[in-house]
């Protein structure tokens, strides 16, 4: 079974704020599939999806973005899913907004949903699409910055950069993930 993972924060406040890109693409890779995601174990609301290419699971960690790794971790052993099946998809500030980024692993880059993940996996080599929201203008702090929802001028690119990520996703059921960074980074 294959895990795919989107990094954001519950609740209404944070609904379409810059840290929920990732809940933002489950929902979207959701309403594709015509999945519900109506089912809540170890502090996560997730679907599984019987998909051609097999089972695919989407989850939206419930514990904040800082413990993402608490959600995560035991979904991985209770469901038996290797590593090599999980795929993460979270913001990034070092990337312009709606630019995508593939990678096989990495460090967390400061970003603490990703750290919590490293922490509770005991490694970093899990593949993750980082979807660039830009960095916060001079004198905002990052915090209210990734809080913030996105602009008028910034949804159109963010509806883009979503469904590329969906076709990414759906490349990466079907194809070896070092094609599909190859196809999809840029």
């Amino acid at each position: 079974m294959k895990l795919i993972v989107g990094l954001g924060n519950p609740g209404k406040p944070y609904e379409n704020t810059k840290h929920n890109i990732g809940f933002n693409v489950i929902d979207a890779l959701a309403k594709e599939w015509g999945a519900d995601l109506n089912q809540v174990k170890f502090k996560g609301q997730y679907a599984t999806v019987h998909r051609p290419e097999g089972k695919v699971m989407l989850l939206k960690p419930l514990t904040y973005m800082n413990l993402s790794g608490e959600c995560v971790g035991p979904m991985m052993d209770y469901f038996d899913i290797a590593v090599e099946d999980l795929i993460v998809i979270y913001d990034d500030l070092d990337l312009e907004t709606g630019k995508l980024r593939l990678r096989q692993k990495g460090s967390a880059g400061g970003h603490n949903g990703i750290k919590s993940l490293i922490q509770h996996l005991g490694t970093q080599e899990f593949n993750r699409i980082r979807v660039g929201v830009n960095r916060p203008p001079a004198g905002m702090k990052v915090a209210d910055y990734v809080l913030s929802k996105f602009t008028k001028d910034e949804q159109p690119v963010v509806a883009q950069a979503t469904d590329k990520c969906v076709a990414a996703l759906e490349s990466y059921l079907r194809e070896p993930f070092l094609e599909v960074m190859n196809k999809y980074n840029g």
